[in-house]
Protein backbone atom coordinates (compact mmCIF):
# COMPACT_ATOMS: atom_id res chain seq x y z
CA UNK A 1 0.00 0.00 0.00
CA UNK A 2 0.86 3.23 -1.06
CA UNK A 3 1.87 5.85 1.68
CA UNK A 4 -0.75 8.49 2.15
CA UNK A 5 1.22 11.53 0.85
CA UNK A 6 2.02 8.88 -2.36
CA UNK A 7 -1.43 7.95 -2.72
CA UNK A 8 -2.33 11.54 -2.52
CA UNK A 9 0.14 12.39 -5.40
CA UNK A 10 -0.91 9.38 -7.16
CA UNK A 11 -4.56 10.84 -7.35
CA UNK A 12 -3.13 14.40 -8.40
CA UNK A 13 -1.12 13.09 -11.43
CA UNK A 14 -3.96 11.34 -12.55
CA UNK A 15 -6.65 13.99 -12.51
CA UNK A 16 -3.87 15.87 -14.77
CA UNK A 17 -3.50 12.97 -16.82
CA UNK A 18 -7.16 13.18 -17.19
CA UNK A 19 -7.27 16.89 -18.19
CA UNK A 20 -4.30 16.36 -20.54
CA UNK A 21 -6.26 13.29 -22.49
CA UNK A 22 -9.17 15.32 -22.27
CA UNK A 23 -6.94 18.21 -24.11
CA UNK A 24 -4.75 15.97 -26.29
CA UNK A 25 -7.13 12.91 -28.00
CA UNK A 26 -9.64 13.97 -30.20
CA UNK A 27 -11.35 10.97 -30.18
CA UNK A 28 -12.03 11.36 -26.39
CA UNK A 29 -14.98 13.41 -26.94
CA UNK A 30 -17.24 10.36 -28.99
CA UNK A 31 -19.93 12.41 -30.26
CA UNK A 32 -22.27 9.07 -30.09
CA UNK A 33 -25.21 11.24 -28.08
CA UNK A 34 -27.63 10.31 -30.88
CA UNK A 35 -29.53 13.96 -29.89
CA UNK A 36 -29.72 14.64 -33.18
CA UNK A 37 -31.33 12.28 -34.21
CA UNK A 38 -34.64 13.54 -32.35
CA UNK A 39 -36.16 16.46 -34.29
CA UNK A 40 -38.49 19.18 -32.79
CA UNK A 41 -41.73 20.78 -33.51
CA UNK A 42 -40.85 24.15 -34.93
CA UNK A 43 -44.01 26.73 -34.26
CA UNK A 44 -43.60 29.28 -36.94
CA UNK A 45 -46.84 30.87 -34.80
CA UNK A 46 -45.43 30.45 -31.52
CA UNK A 47 -47.38 33.35 -29.48
CA UNK A 48 -44.56 33.94 -27.34
CA UNK A 49 -42.64 37.13 -26.68
CA UNK A 50 -39.17 36.09 -26.69
CA UNK A 51 -38.32 38.30 -23.89
CA UNK A 52 -41.15 37.14 -22.00
CA UNK A 53 -39.28 33.15 -21.60
CA UNK A 54 -39.28 32.22 -18.56
CA UNK A 55 -36.67 29.69 -17.99
CA UNK A 56 -36.02 29.45 -14.63
CA UNK A 57 -35.87 26.66 -12.22
CA UNK A 58 -35.03 25.15 -8.71
CA UNK A 59 -32.65 22.65 -7.45
CA UNK A 60 -32.24 21.91 -4.36
CA UNK A 61 -34.85 24.71 -2.68
CA UNK A 62 -32.65 27.18 -4.77
CA UNK A 63 -33.88 29.03 -7.74
CA UNK A 64 -31.68 28.83 -10.77
CA UNK A 65 -31.21 30.55 -14.07
CA UNK A 66 -32.01 27.95 -16.44
CA UNK A 67 -31.53 23.62 -15.94
CA UNK A 68 -27.73 24.01 -16.65
CA UNK A 69 -25.52 21.97 -14.03
CA UNK A 70 -21.85 22.70 -14.06
CA UNK A 71 -20.62 18.95 -13.92
CA UNK A 72 -17.94 17.17 -12.20
CA UNK A 73 -14.45 18.13 -13.77
CA UNK A 74 -11.48 18.27 -11.19
CA UNK A 75 -9.63 18.66 -7.91
CA UNK A 76 -6.56 18.33 -6.09
CA UNK A 77 -3.46 19.17 -4.50
CA UNK A 78 -2.21 21.38 -7.50
CA UNK A 79 -2.39 24.91 -8.58
CA UNK A 80 -4.07 24.72 -11.75
CA UNK A 81 -6.54 22.40 -10.13
CA UNK A 82 -7.98 25.03 -8.09
CA UNK A 83 -7.66 27.76 -11.06
CA UNK A 84 -10.25 25.55 -12.81
CA UNK A 85 -12.12 25.01 -10.18
CA UNK A 86 -12.67 28.60 -9.24
CA UNK A 87 -13.06 29.75 -12.06
CA UNK A 88 -16.08 27.25 -12.57
CA UNK A 89 -17.63 28.73 -9.23
CA UNK A 90 -17.17 32.24 -9.68
CA UNK A 91 -19.11 31.36 -12.94
CA UNK A 92 -21.56 29.30 -11.40
CA UNK A 93 -22.67 32.48 -9.23
CA UNK A 94 -22.35 34.93 -12.12
CA UNK A 95 -24.54 32.84 -13.96
CA UNK A 96 -26.74 31.04 -10.53
CA UNK A 97 -26.38 28.05 -12.13
CA UNK A 98 -25.08 24.84 -9.75
CA UNK A 99 -21.94 23.17 -9.62
CA UNK A 100 -20.27 20.02 -8.92
CA UNK A 101 -17.07 19.31 -8.07
CA UNK A 102 -15.30 16.02 -9.30
CA UNK A 103 -13.96 13.10 -6.58
CA UNK A 104 -12.64 14.36 -3.29
CA UNK A 105 -10.83 11.40 -2.51
CA UNK A 106 -7.68 13.58 -2.73
CA UNK A 107 -8.09 15.77 0.56
CA UNK A 108 -8.95 13.37 2.61
CA UNK A 109 -5.35 12.27 1.97
CA UNK A 110 -3.44 15.42 1.33
CA UNK A 111 -5.06 18.77 3.04
CA UNK A 112 -3.04 20.55 0.31
CA UNK A 113 -5.94 19.92 -1.83
CA UNK A 114 -8.61 20.92 0.45
CA UNK A 115 -8.81 24.28 -0.77
CA UNK A 116 -9.15 23.18 -4.16
CA UNK A 117 -12.62 22.74 -2.98
CA UNK A 118 -13.14 25.42 -0.79
CA UNK A 119 -15.49 27.37 -3.23
CA UNK A 120 -18.69 28.22 -1.07
CA UNK A 121 -16.29 31.90 -0.70
CA UNK A 122 -16.85 32.16 -4.76
CA UNK A 123 -20.08 30.84 -5.38
CA UNK A 124 -22.43 32.08 -2.34
CA UNK A 125 -25.59 31.55 -3.16
CA UNK A 126 -25.88 28.84 -5.97
CA UNK A 127 -26.81 24.84 -5.39
CA UNK A 128 -22.88 23.16 -5.06
CA UNK A 129 -22.66 19.58 -4.76
CA UNK A 130 -19.66 17.46 -3.30
CA UNK A 131 -18.32 14.61 -4.44
CA UNK A 132 -16.84 10.95 -3.32
CA UNK A 133 -16.33 7.76 -5.31
CA UNK A 134 -19.37 5.39 -4.22
CA UNK A 135 -17.13 2.34 -4.31
CA UNK A 136 -14.66 3.83 -1.25
CA UNK A 137 -17.37 2.84 0.73
CA UNK A 138 -16.42 -0.62 0.23
CA UNK A 139 -12.22 1.01 1.14
CA UNK A 140 -12.43 2.78 4.12
CA UNK A 141 -14.55 5.24 3.53
CA UNK A 142 -18.00 6.32 5.63
CA UNK A 143 -19.64 8.74 7.53
CA UNK A 144 -16.85 10.95 8.44
CA UNK A 145 -15.03 11.41 5.24
CA UNK A 146 -18.49 12.13 3.51
CA UNK A 147 -19.47 14.59 6.16
CA UNK A 148 -15.99 16.33 5.54
CA UNK A 149 -16.72 16.53 1.91
CA UNK A 150 -19.85 18.56 1.87
CA UNK A 151 -18.69 20.13 5.26
CA UNK A 152 -15.48 21.53 3.14
CA UNK A 153 -17.33 22.64 0.19
CA UNK A 154 -20.52 23.73 2.49
CA UNK A 155 -22.27 21.49 -0.33
CA UNK A 156 -26.39 21.60 -0.81
CA UNK A 157 -25.66 17.88 -1.90
CA UNK A 158 -23.41 15.05 -2.17
CA UNK A 159 -22.74 13.00 -5.28
CA UNK A 160 -21.81 9.33 -4.72
CA UNK A 161 -20.34 8.57 -8.51
CA UNK A 162 -20.68 4.62 -10.13
CA UNK A 163 -17.60 4.28 -12.30
CA UNK A 164 -17.33 0.44 -12.21
CA UNK A 165 -16.15 0.49 -16.48
CA UNK A 166 -13.60 3.24 -14.95
CA UNK A 167 -12.17 1.38 -12.01
CA UNK A 168 -11.89 -1.58 -14.37
CA UNK A 169 -9.86 0.19 -16.48
CA UNK A 170 -7.51 2.04 -14.31
CA UNK A 171 -4.30 0.38 -13.30
CA UNK A 172 -5.12 1.73 -9.23
CA UNK A 173 -8.97 1.34 -10.15
CA UNK A 174 -11.01 0.11 -7.24
CA UNK A 175 -13.32 -2.99 -8.29
CA UNK A 176 -15.20 -4.43 -5.28
CA UNK A 177 -18.69 -2.82 -5.60
CA UNK A 178 -20.27 -5.59 -4.22
CA UNK A 179 -23.10 -4.73 -1.38
CA UNK A 180 -22.82 -1.20 -2.08
CA UNK A 181 -26.05 0.14 -2.27
CA UNK A 182 -26.90 -1.08 1.30
CA UNK A 183 -24.35 1.17 2.69
CA UNK A 184 -25.26 4.19 0.15
CA UNK A 185 -28.82 3.61 2.53
CA UNK A 186 -26.87 3.47 5.41
CA UNK A 187 -24.65 6.74 4.71
CA UNK A 188 -27.94 8.62 3.79
CA UNK A 189 -29.09 8.38 7.24
CA UNK A 190 -26.22 9.92 8.54
CA UNK A 191 -25.79 12.73 6.66
CA UNK A 192 -27.64 16.06 6.70
CA UNK A 193 -27.88 16.80 2.50
CA UNK A 194 -29.18 14.72 -0.17
CA UNK A 195 -27.52 11.98 -1.48
CA UNK A 196 -27.63 12.07 -6.20
CA UNK A 197 -26.41 9.22 -7.24
CA UNK A 198 -24.38 10.05 -10.77
CA UNK A 199 -23.07 7.42 -13.34
CA UNK A 200 -19.77 8.62 -14.84
CA UNK A 201 -20.69 7.71 -19.00
CA UNK A 202 -22.20 4.53 -19.21
CA UNK A 203 -25.66 5.76 -18.14
CA UNK A 204 -28.16 4.00 -14.58
CA UNK A 205 -30.13 1.68 -15.80
CA UNK A 206 -33.73 1.08 -14.47
CA UNK A 207 -32.25 -1.31 -12.24
CA UNK A 208 -29.54 1.01 -10.71
CA UNK A 209 -32.58 3.54 -10.00
CA UNK A 210 -34.86 0.88 -8.57
CA UNK A 211 -31.83 -0.31 -6.19
CA UNK A 212 -31.28 3.09 -5.07
CA UNK A 213 -34.83 4.08 -4.82
CA UNK A 214 -34.93 1.40 -2.27
CA UNK A 215 -32.02 3.00 -0.77
CA UNK A 216 -34.15 6.16 0.04
CA UNK A 217 -32.25 8.19 -2.85
CA UNK A 218 -34.44 10.52 -5.09
CA UNK A 219 -31.97 11.94 -6.98
CA UNK A 220 -29.88 10.35 -10.22
CA UNK A 221 -27.12 11.90 -12.66
CA UNK A 222 -27.68 9.59 -15.83
CA UNK A 223 -24.45 10.31 -17.34
CA UNK A 224 -24.73 8.58 -20.57
CA UNK A 225 -22.47 7.81 -23.04
CA UNK A 226 -22.00 9.64 -25.82
CA UNK A 227 -19.35 12.50 -24.47
CA UNK A 228 -16.41 12.00 -22.84
CA UNK A 229 -15.52 8.31 -22.62
CA UNK A 230 -13.69 7.96 -19.46
CA UNK A 231 -12.88 4.30 -20.38
CA UNK A 232 -10.20 5.98 -23.37
CA UNK A 233 -9.08 8.32 -21.02
CA UNK A 234 -7.92 5.51 -19.00
CA UNK A 235 -6.52 3.14 -21.37
CA UNK A 236 -4.02 5.73 -22.54
CA UNK A 237 -3.21 5.79 -18.65
CA UNK A 238 -2.74 2.23 -18.54
CA UNK A 239 -1.68 1.49 -21.78
CA UNK A 240 -4.47 -1.36 -21.74
CA UNK A 241 -6.22 -2.63 -24.90
CA UNK A 242 -9.41 -3.24 -23.11
CA UNK A 243 -10.70 0.47 -22.50
CA UNK A 244 -10.47 1.32 -26.53
CA UNK A 245 -12.42 -1.77 -26.75
CA UNK A 246 -14.77 -0.70 -23.75
CA UNK A 247 -15.07 3.20 -24.78
CA UNK A 248 -18.35 3.28 -26.47
CA UNK A 249 -19.91 0.59 -23.96
CA UNK A 250 -23.20 1.48 -22.00
CA UNK A 251 -26.35 3.50 -22.08
CA UNK A 252 -26.64 6.99 -24.50
CA UNK A 253 -28.30 9.65 -22.30
CA UNK A 254 -31.36 9.34 -24.29
CA UNK A 255 -31.83 5.88 -23.64
CA UNK A 256 -30.99 5.90 -20.08
CA UNK A 257 -33.40 8.77 -19.94
CA UNK A 258 -36.28 6.96 -21.76
CA UNK A 259 -35.79 4.06 -19.42
CA UNK A 260 -35.95 6.49 -16.50
CA UNK A 261 -39.30 7.67 -17.31
CA UNK A 262 -41.45 4.97 -14.91
CA UNK A 263 -39.47 6.23 -11.89
CA UNK A 264 -40.32 10.17 -12.83
CA UNK A 265 -43.18 10.73 -10.41
CA UNK A 266 -40.35 9.08 -7.21
CA UNK A 267 -37.30 11.13 -8.60
CA UNK A 268 -35.34 13.84 -10.07
CA UNK A 269 -33.37 13.07 -13.03
CA UNK A 270 -30.21 14.96 -13.93
CA UNK A 271 -29.10 14.66 -17.85
CA UNK A 272 -25.51 14.40 -18.41
CA UNK A 273 -23.66 12.93 -21.29
CA UNK A 274 -22.51 14.35 -24.49
CA UNK A 275 -25.26 17.10 -24.28
CA UNK A 276 -23.04 20.02 -26.26
CA UNK A 277 -25.74 23.18 -26.68
CA UNK A 278 -29.02 24.51 -25.42
CA UNK A 279 -30.81 22.49 -28.17
CA UNK A 280 -29.51 19.27 -26.82
CA UNK A 281 -30.62 20.71 -23.52
CA UNK A 282 -34.18 20.91 -24.40
CA UNK A 283 -34.24 17.55 -25.87
CA UNK A 284 -33.19 16.07 -22.48
CA UNK A 285 -35.43 17.92 -20.50
CA UNK A 286 -38.11 17.25 -22.86
CA UNK A 287 -37.36 13.62 -22.11
CA UNK A 288 -37.31 13.70 -18.46
CA UNK A 289 -34.39 15.91 -17.19
CA UNK A 290 -35.00 18.28 -14.90
CA UNK A 291 -31.11 19.27 -14.67
CA UNK A 292 -28.70 18.85 -17.89
CA UNK A 293 -24.81 18.31 -17.05
CA UNK A 294 -22.67 19.58 -18.80
CA UNK A 295 -18.55 19.48 -18.17
CA UNK A 296 -16.26 19.46 -21.59
CA UNK A 297 -16.90 22.41 -22.99
CA UNK A 298 -16.15 24.44 -20.16
CA UNK A 299 -12.47 22.82 -19.58
CA UNK A 300 -10.80 24.97 -21.79
CA UNK A 301 -12.60 28.16 -20.76
CA UNK A 302 -12.08 27.29 -16.99
CA UNK A 303 -8.21 26.76 -17.62
CA UNK A 304 -8.48 30.49 -18.75
CA UNK A 305 -10.68 32.72 -16.67
CA UNK A 306 -13.81 32.70 -14.72
CA UNK A 307 -14.88 35.22 -18.32
CA UNK A 308 -15.14 32.47 -20.81
CA UNK A 309 -16.75 30.05 -18.46
CA UNK A 310 -19.67 32.62 -18.63
CA UNK A 311 -19.52 33.13 -22.13
CA UNK A 312 -19.77 29.76 -22.21
CA UNK A 313 -22.56 29.29 -20.28
CA UNK A 314 -25.12 31.80 -21.32
CA UNK A 315 -24.01 30.60 -24.97
CA UNK A 316 -25.86 27.83 -23.77
CA UNK A 317 -28.63 29.53 -22.32
CA UNK A 318 -29.22 31.77 -25.41
CA UNK A 319 -29.49 28.69 -27.21
CA UNK A 320 -31.74 27.14 -24.85
CA UNK A 321 -33.71 30.19 -24.61
CA UNK A 322 -34.37 30.47 -28.23
CA UNK A 323 -35.49 26.64 -28.75
CA UNK A 324 -38.06 26.70 -25.87
CA UNK A 325 -39.31 30.05 -28.39
CA UNK A 326 -39.52 28.36 -31.18
CA UNK A 327 -41.52 25.41 -29.62
CA UNK A 328 -44.13 28.29 -28.40
CA UNK A 329 -43.46 26.67 -24.82
CA UNK A 330 -43.25 30.57 -22.21
CA UNK A 331 -42.24 28.22 -19.39
CA UNK A 332 -39.47 25.88 -19.00
CA UNK A 333 -41.28 23.96 -16.79
CA UNK A 334 -43.61 23.03 -19.46
CA UNK A 335 -41.19 21.30 -21.36
CA UNK A 336 -40.70 18.32 -18.89
CA UNK A 337 -42.21 14.97 -20.39
CA UNK A 338 -43.90 17.40 -23.25
CA UNK A 339 -43.23 14.56 -26.26
CA UNK A 340 -45.97 16.48 -28.11
CA UNK A 341 -42.75 18.85 -29.06
CA UNK A 342 -41.16 16.17 -30.74
CA UNK A 343 -41.62 15.44 -34.79
CA UNK A 344 -43.15 11.60 -34.82
CA UNK A 345 -41.42 9.27 -37.01
CA UNK A 346 -42.60 9.63 -40.15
Amino acid sequence: MPTPSRASQQITQRKQDHIDAMLQDAQIERNQSEFSALRLMHRGLPECDIKQIHTATQFLNKPIAFPFLIASMTGGAAQNLGQINRHLAEAAEACQVPMAVGSQRAMMLDSAAKQTFALRQYAPTVPLIANLGAVQLNYGFGVDEAKRAIETLEADALYLHLNPLQEIIQPEGDTNFLGLADKIHQLSQQIDVPIILKEVGAGLAPQDIELGLQAGIQHFDLAGRGGTSWSRIEAHRADNPLGFTFQDWGLTTLEALKLSQPYQKNAFFIASGGIRNGIDMIKAVIMGGRLCGVAAPLLKPALSSTEQVVDCIEQFKQEFTTAQFLLGIQNMDDLHLNNALFIPNM
